[in-house]
């Protein structure tokens, strides 16, 4: 999982208050859990949130959310994008933040500042920018009417505003809401309610089928416009053919020169299903396949699948249903017609495809076995070759295509990147220096068979693969598009090192009539590059495409008209217009544009005004195109707030000059935002389901279309409101809207919280975290990768989103690196509320004195305990609240995760959509972001407390377990997964109240026992009222001394053993004495209370010993006022400690801390330390926060916190996994000072050793006899010291000793040469070795140690890490289990790492 370092924040130039910094890592791992789903550190210059503004937001690439800025009240912010450095957005507003600016303003994240964009912008509502990168340009659309109408242009490099060059667009409402680029990024989309006109003044030439070809219901005027392929020369195989002479040529249903019949059609084997293969050794440009079937007695085809080649690729067919007039889709069966008065059906590709030939499976069939009457491989359009042998007479053409040529030319042949094809091409060498009039020329003369806007590629062949690179230079090339048209001029660079296909011309193209014929002419052109081969340059010629884009072209009657003057009539459309990037065309799009201007595109607004109904349907139905998206094979998507005739709802493509709807009739409700993502389009607005209802209600609001099988299905089960804005980055959807929720099912009570903002995971199909947190109604999201903007009308928001619970730890700078939850915690959608009971407030943070002895303001009570006050209300736990946690490590795989308790339910890592949740109770992996839901039947309630112990969990709370007999308690096996509660009898509550277990603890004086606190009156039969102890051993309770009443609501230790319990809570002893912090010593179990309880101003609800430390208690509670107190004990006194904390105030934990740094010391608390105060915490001094630090002199707000309705939320504990920890800084020298203090030591005592060697020579010449004697008495009465080797050095060798020579020290050795050794020494051998003393002789636990026999070895756990490099040494990481073998060195103590057994020396201080 990415961590969220709050630091990251900075670079959206948030300021940070001076906070203290926490040592979350000499803690372990550390857990934060409460009831929240947004969190951040204290800001002193936070953000204030108006609902009544718009908000905009940056999110960094982790997920993290700064807020920016905001507008004035009532202010919309609809759009933005970024362009260079700085980030365009827009919208209704008059301001934002401190800068005025109307409708459109720039933010510069390098410098945090907004900027007005000069004067003269939109001088209303802006629905949509784009930002035109390539020109430097910002397109605005709106609801506006100047600088033009509904579009304005932002040149960033004159910082000027201008109308657009077609000045505008009006009609309808008036309104541009959608601005894109198609997939090429060459032409920009308008959408939204506007109405365009072209010219009427024309002569449509090709409104209906193509007369050159004969008609069939199964062809659009579009298919009956493609040329078929002349197959000729191409292999033809079909297998099995009949045996029947006069149906079994394949080639007589290439172009059948009659009527379907013997010679003219062909029949498959019978009873077998047939494979046609179609195979030119040349590479094909093919849009599809037209098939006639045979109508003869006992033959013909009902399905067959078309496969190209060389990609071996089972295609996907568009076809025109004969019978319904409908565009439908087949792939592995696709169906023929055996309707005789249909001549043939076209069948056409997505795009069309580079192919060598296709293989044609006649699978299923009517009578004997299948066959054909016609078989066609249809072309892009047209097309031409240079190579006159290739432009052979295609099928229905009356002549072929054609070229002509000047100068000379010769074949040149080289090998292509598909196997087993060759390329010929047309080459004509040119003296350098030649003119364009004095060198070759060619032209070509494609046969045209209807008329239509297409686009001509020039097939220009790699020099690679000729090997002329040298020579290759530019060409002119100069295209005749139809009669009254004029020509275009165009430079080709022909130097390319591969294949290249390059656009010369796109536009209307008249078809091939005996008074006109398409040209395309090349010639040298004027201004040529490179520098030749040898004199010479090469000009290749090779073929041209004609690529149809749709049937609806036109030419005018009177071609010299400007486009701009009268007509006799128009062409209208409505709610979409392209404009190309690239024209230079100054035309009026608010009256009658020319149709020069009308691209292929512009045929679908037109489809959509004659399909909506006219003005008058438009204006009444309040009818928008609000969002498009142009897919990479040229199918455009169009979506809003419309109806067709042909039923069409809210959405439809528009694809080879036809809009259709998409499939169940589009969608039941309006359509607000698009995106695509691949082949997967992405659909998001205000709708239910499909028109025709067929995912039975699981769109709501967010929809998925697979481009490709043309099907719908749903984003889980959808939200429960509007979106308003969809992007897609970095695999992931991000939407935007007013909703909030998410739904996990297709029940509408079940869901995740997401308040106006979610993110969804493309490749796993599920939600994610967000990483960020923010609560309103979100009108816009950039699609930008990092950062992101997104903006809407804020209630509430915080840095890093999280439901319930996220990991703390160190970071390198001054604020800690937060892990959000990995999963999405759900609650209720009854407990999800819209409105703000208590909004957040932040005030500046100012320091504030507590010592002062408040005590005598609070009226001193003796309280029987009958009368004792209930516990305060705990900090509210609306759902998803996570209220406690513990880690566990996993014996099986080593692994720690933490177990998290609460309100909250959760759909299991890895179930499948609609799976039952879980609640209250789970296992969360960090390293594997997943949660999983404890084995067995789920918790019924609400979880306050958990202990992990090993492998047993214990759970605490107000809940019961179907089936099981427990009430607010219960043990779980970790290791088995399942409950273990048999034999431990039910807690119990007194009369008219319930059980709630608030404390599960364990002390290490006291072995086998378990300490539940709480609510409750008895333990199964055994009166034991708010304290038992269970004996984990036999699973009875038991009371502790005489105990106490009332209620307990928290419990801690005190003495270095933890040998005394500290309970709290609102409590009497067993004398009636009030108590409300009592301590039980736990070797004799007796109860005193600490201090006098009268001091105490009233209930507790949170307490800390601070290190173990019972003349250092801090304990927090309520008065009967319900004023909040937070009161310390010093060993002789309660101090109740002043503080500017209102009634709002609930504190659910108090915890000591370590720091990193220091605080100024003082009586109260260490300089090394502070006490986090966590909860709902309202305070007159800062505000709102979720936890606070107390050095013993002030208050400092730590972390605030937002709940899902965007209220404060609370923070209910601090977890971790090390049980103790040290709160003393360790500070180490320098590795060199080290390195030269240790020479200086060895050398001391260097010189230390050879004096004394010196001092001993000496006096053994002066008395040898009486020393020698003295020697060997003294040998003998420490014989035993020779015989059991544990000094340090001896561990050391041991340890080491087999790395020196290469072995283990653990490695297995001969007992007989240990004795000879041991005696060559002057020594005797112990005992004799034993399997043991056998395996591990040189270890120092083999020979016994300094612990004794009665306790050999004892466990302990590693308080730091320890790198362990040096020789010897054990490396261990914090909190590592170990077994100390050797602890006589006061500084170093032999020990073994219990998970690897690995042994060696380590500090003394290290270890706890």
């Amino acid at each position: 999982m990415i961590p969220l370092s709050l630091l990251l924040l900075s670079s959206a130039h948030v300021a940070w208050g001076s906070l203290p910094l926490v040592d979350f890592d000499r803690m372990g791992k550390v857990g934060l859990a409460g009831a929240f789903s947004g969190l951040d550190l204290f800001q002193n210059d936070s953000h204030t949130f108006d609902s009544s503004t718009s908000t905009l937001l940056q999110r960094a690439s982790n997920g993290t959310l700064s807020p920016l800025a905001s507008t004035n009240s009532g202010g919309r912010i609809s759009a933005g994008c970024t362009l260079d450095d700085s980030f365009y957005f827009a919208g209704s507003f008059s301001s934002i933040g401190s800068t005025s600016a109307s409708n459109i303003a720039s933010y510069a994240p390098s410098s945090g500042k907004f900027s007005v964009l000069g004067s003269n912008g939109p001088n209303g509502g802006v629905d949509a920018v784009f930002c035109d990168a390539k020109n430097k340009k910002v397109w605005a659309g709106g609801s506006f009417t100047s600088p033009g109408a509904a579009v304005a242009v932002w040149d960033t490099s004159s910082n000027t505003w201008s109308k657009p060059p077609f000045n505008g667009l009006t009609g309808a409402e008036g309104r541009v809401l959608s601005i894109t680029s198609n997939s090429s990024e060459s032409s920009l989309f308008f959408a939204g309610s506007f109405i365009t006109s072209f010219q009427g003044n024309e002569t449509v030439l090709n409104s209906t089928n193509n007369p050159n070809v004969p008609f069939s219901p199964g062809a659009s005027p579009f298919s009956s416009s493609l040329v078929p392929i002349p197959l000729q020369g191409a292999q033809i195989v079909g297998s099995p053919s009949s045996t029947e002479a006069d149906f079994s040529n394949i080639t007589n249903i290439l172009c059948p020169s009659g009527s379907d019949g013997p010679g003219n059609s062909w029949f498959a084997g019978n009873g077998n299903q047939a494979v046609i293969t179609v195979r030119d050794f040349s590479s094909l440009q093919a849009s599809g396949v037209r098939l006639g079937n045979t109508f003869q007695s006992n033959h013909g085809t009902t399905g067959f699948s078309v496969t190209t080649i060389p990609d071996n690729t089972v295609q996907t067919l568009n076809y025109l249903d004969p019978t319904t007039q409908q565009n439908s889709t087949c792939s592995n069966t696709c169906p023929l017609s055996t309707d005789s008065s249909i001549l043939y059906q076209d069948f056409l590709f997505n795009s069309p495809l580079s192919i060598t030939g296709v293989v044609i499976t006649l699978s299923e069939w009517t009578g004997d076995g299948p066959g054909l009457h016609i078989l066609q491989l249809l072309s892009s359009g047209a097309f031409a070759s240079a190579i006159d042998s290739n432009n052979v007479q295609s099928c229905f053409a009356p002549n072929p295509s054609n070229t002509t040529r000047t100068g000379d030319w010769e074949v040149k042949v080289a090998q292509t990147n598909i196997s087993g094809t060759t390329q010929s091409v047309l080459v004509s060498d040119v003296a350098v220096g030649t003119s364009s009039s004095a060198g070759p020329s060619l032209t070509w003369q494609p046969y045209v068979s209807a008329s239509g806007n297409y686009d001509i590629n020039m097939l220009v062949p790699g020099c690679t693969n000729f090997q002329d690179c040298a020579a290759r230079t530019t060409v002119t090339v100069t295209i005749f598009p139809g009669n009254g048209l004029d020509p275009t001029v165009t430079n080709v660079d022909q130097t390319n090192t591969e294949d290249a296909s390059v656009p010369i011309y796109s536009g209307p193209i008249l078809p091939t009539t005996p008074d006109f014929v398409t040209t395309i002419t090349m010639t040298l052109a004027n201004d040529t590059t490179g520098s030749g081969s040898n004199g010479q340059y090469e000009i290749v010629a090779d073929r041209i495409d004609l690529v149809l884009i749709s049937v609806n072209a036109t030419t005018s009657s009177n071609s010299s008209g400007s486009g701009t003057g009268s007509s006799s009539g128009s062409t209208e459309g409505f709610g979409f217009f392209e404009w190309p990037l690239s024209s230079t065309s100054s035309v009026d799009a608010t009256s009658i544009l020319a149709n020069s201007t009308e691209t292929s595109a512009d045929q679908a607004a037109i489809d959509l005004f004659n399909g909506i109904g006219g003005n008058g349907t438009i204006s009444s139905e309040n009818a928008a195109i609000a969002s498009v998206a142009h897919h990479s094979s040229g199918t455009i998507f169009l979506a809003g707030n419309f109806t067709t005739s042909s039923n069409s709802n809210n959405i439809v493509s528009f694809k080879d000059g036809f809009t259709s709807p998409l499939p169940n009739n589009g969608l039941d409700g309006s359509v607000t935002a698009l995106a695509l993502d691949g082949d997967t389009l992405f659909v998001g607005g205000s709708f239910m389901d499909t028109s025709s209802a067929s995912t039975n209600g699981q769109l709501k609001g967010l929809a998925l279309y697979n481009v490709q099988s043309q099907k719908w299905s749903a984003l889980g089960a959808g939200v429960n409101g509007k979106v308003s804005s969809l992007a897609v980055s970095g695999g992931q959807l991000f939407v935007a809207g007013n909703f909030t929720q998410l739904f996990t099912s297709s029940s509408a009570n079940a869901g995740s919280d997401a308040p106006g903002f979610a993110v969804w995971n493309i490749s796993n199909s599920v939600w994610v975290n967000s990483g960020g947190f923010v609560v309103g109604s979100m009108t816009f999201l950039a699609n930008e990768t990092s950062p992101q903007y997104i903006a809407g009308n804020v209630v509430a928001s915080e840095s890093i989103g999280a439901s319930g619970m996220v990991m703390v730890q160190n970071s390198g700078s001054d604020v800690p690196t937060v892990f959000p939850l990995g999963v999405q915690l759900d609650g209720s959608a009854a407990s999800i509320s819209t409105s703000s009971t208590r909004r957040r407030s932040i005030v500046p943070r100012t320091s504030w004195i507590s010592h002062v002895r408040l005590s005598h303001l609070f009226l001193k009570r003796q309280t029987s305990s009958s009368s004792l006050a209930s516990l305060p209300d705990p900090v509210p736990a609306v759902a998803p609240a996570v209220l406690a946690g513990a880690f566990w490590t996993n014996s099986t795989s080593n692994d720690e995760v933490a177990v998290i308790g609460g309100n909250f339910s959760f759909l299991p890592s890895g179930s499948s959509f609609g799976s039952a949740q879980a609640a209250n109770l789970g296992i969360y992996d960090q390293a594997r972001a997943t949660i999983s839901a404890l084995q067995g039947n789920q918790i019924n309630g609400t979880v306050r407390s958990l202990l992990v112990d090993g492998d047993t969990l214990y759970v605490g709370g107000q809940f019961t377990i179907s089936g099981l007999n427990v009430n607010g308690f219960a043990i779980y096996d970790l290791a088995k997964q399942q409950w273990d509660v048999s034999g431990v009898q039910a807690l119990q509550p007194s009369s008219g109240s319930s059980v709630i277990v608030r404390s599960i603890t364990t002390s290490t004086s006291k072995a086998n026992t378990v300490i539940v606190a709480g609510t409750f009156a008895q333990a199964g039969s055994l009166t034991c009222q708010a304290i038992c102890s269970l004996d984990t051993a036999s699973n009875q309770w038991n009371s502790l001394g005489s105990g106490i009443n009332g209620e307990v609501s928290s419990v801690t230790y005190a003495g270095s053993n933890q040998e005394t319990l500290v309970a709290a809570g609102s409590i009497a002893l067993s004398d009636s004495t009030e108590a409300n912090v009592a301590q039980l010593t736990l070797s004799n179990m007796s109860w005193a209370a600490v201090g006098s309880g009268s001091d105490i101003p009233g209930p507790v609800t949170a307490l800390e010993v601070n290190d173990a430390n019972a003349s250092s208690i801090f304990a927090a509670g309520k008065t009967s006022d319900n004023t909040t107190f937070l009161t310390f004990f010093n060993g002789q006194n309660w101090t109740t400690l002043a503080s500017t904390l209102q009634k709002d105030t609930a504190i659910s934990q108090l915890a000591m801390v370590p720091l990193q740094d220091t605080h100024a010391a003082n009586s109260i608390i260490e300089s090394d330390r502070m006490l986090m105060i966590s909860g709902s915490l309202d305070d007159s001094s800062f505000g709102n926060a979720s936890t606070a630090l107390f050095d013993g002199a002030s208050f400092i707000p730590y972390l605030v916190s937002s709940t899902v309705s965007g209220t404060a939320g609370s923070v209910s504990s601090l977890f971790h996994s090390l049980s103790t920890f040290s709160f003393t800084q360790q500070h180490f020298l320098a590795t060199g000072v080290v390195i030269l203090i240790s020479i200086a030591i060895s050398a001391g005592v260097v010189f230390l050793l050879a004096l004394i060697g010196i001092l001993w020579t000496l006096f053994a010449r002066r008395d040898r006899d009486d020393k020698l004697k003295q020697f060997d008495a003294a040998a003998e009465d420490d014989e035993s010291i020779h015989h059991r080797p544990s000094s340090l050095l001896e561990h050391i060798n041991a340890a080491t000793r087999g790395t020196i020579i290469g072995a283990s020290p653990f490695a297995q050795h001969s007992s007989e040469k240990e004795e000879e050794r041991l005696e060559g020494d002057g020594m005797e051998p112990e005992y004799a070795h034993d399997g043991d003393n056998y395996v591990r002789a040189e270890t120092p636990s083999a020979y016994g140690g300094a612990m004794g026999t009665e306790e050999a070895s004892r466990p302990a756990h590693a308080r730091y890490s320890f790198d362990g490099a040096g020789e010897g040494e054990l490396p261990l990481t914090a909190g590592a289990e170990v077994e100390i073998l050797d602890d006589r060195d006061h500084a170093w103590w032999y020990a073994r790492d219990v998970k690897t057994g690995h042994e060696g020396v380590v500090p003394a201080a290290y270890l706890y």
